[in-house]
């Protein structure tokens, strides 16, 4: 618990960048894949502290899945803040045009890290100092709460509890 859930940018942009290509969707909204390789912002990150305590990509079955499956049958849960979810606004409109939710659509350029607190700040730093983590932010945290389970605390201030993705919401991508 107190250990900080970071993200290097926005959230959705490959599935959705798939998707309008794929559907030759007419839609006039600037949105490209954030399909990159982040070994070197890896490599900051990891160059900036000893206690990343957990990393992944946040591919297949998005965000939501990625902090789910982390929470699941763990003595701790998982607070994320919507407030500081970055979405494209090109992927928000052909999300919610759509029917999408932006939490499960894949991405191709993102990493999430669980960093203890006290490194949070420097990991950041690192992350933000790099090409490909302009746009990083600290999401959330690992709380002693809800053990097993993973939460979004919503703009309005509502909880939403976060959930394996069921199925496929987009098809298989790659």
């Amino acid at each position: 618990p107190g250990d900080k859930v970071l993200i290097n940018g926005t959230i959705g942009d490959h599935g959705m960048a798939v998707m309008a290509a794929r559907n030759e969707l007419n839609i006039q909204a600037d949105i490209s894949s954030d399909c990159a390789c982040l070994n070197s912002l890896i490599s900051s990150a990891m160059e900036a502290s000893d206690h990343i305590r957990f990393m992944r990509d946040a591919t297949r079955g998005g965000l939501g899945t990625v902090i789910a499956e982390l929470a699941r049958g763990k003595d701790y849960g998982i607070h994320l803040k919507e407030e500081n979810l970055v979405v494209n606004e090109g992927v928000r409109g052909i999300c919610e045009l759509l029917g999408f939710d932006p939490l499960y659509v894949a991405n191709e350029g993102k990493v999430v890290m669980v960093v203890s607190s006290q490194d949070a700040d420097k990991v950041l730093h690192a992350m933000k100092k790099h090409k490909l983590g302009q746009k990083a932010g600290i999401i959330g945290e690992i709380t002693a709460d809800y053990n097993g389970k993973a939460w979004l605390e919503t703009l309005v201030g509502g909880k939403r509890i976060i959930e394996m993705l069921s199925g496929q919401q987009l098809p298989r991508i790659c």
